[in-house]
């Protein structure tokens, strides 16, 4: 029986201030071959998963916190309880609109890594407006700035 404990994964802080902890897939000890998932703590006032895209379909689960989810065209407040559906290949961006962590867990089909990880730690994320469509009217700026 292999299980994964979340009390162990240090998981991975990134630029945009947030943790990613890898429950299945990644580094994880669980190795699924249909789906990834995993627990992300979005830092107080604007942690965020910046503005990016990927082929896999995605839910976002708001365990706690609130968040501006940004999805193609539309911003919406995400709060305790609520799920997003992300189709394959639409640009979104979630980022912590208030003053406590907002913890969501994510979970994307078929398995593999995303490119926005590694486009992140990198500084090469592509930004909104200029080499991906702009973010919805409104909402709170993107997050491209390397470590």
């Amino acid at each position: 029986m292999t299980i994964s404990d979340l009390s162990q994964i240090e998981g991975r802080r990134y630029p945009a201030r947030r943790r990613t902890q890898n429950l299945a897939g990644g580094v994880a000890p669980i190795q699924a071959k249909n789906f990834s998932i995993g627990n992300v703590t979005l830092d107080p006032d604007g942690g965020q998963v910046p503005w990016h895209n990927q082929d896999q379909e995605e839910v976002y689960f708001v365990v706690e916190g609130t968040g501006e989810m940004c999805l193609g065209e539309e911003r919406r407040t995400l709060t305790s309880g609520q799920m997003v559906y992300i189709p394959p290949g639409v640009f979104h961006q979630m980022t912590n609109i208030g003053s406590t962590p907002l913890r969501m867990i994510y979970c994307y089909g078929p398995a593999g890594d995303v490119a926005h990880w590694r486009q992140e730690l990198d500084g090469t994320l592509p930004k909104a407006g200029v080499d991906a469509p702009a973010l919805p009217e409104g909402a709170r700026p993107q997050c491209t700035e390397k470590p």
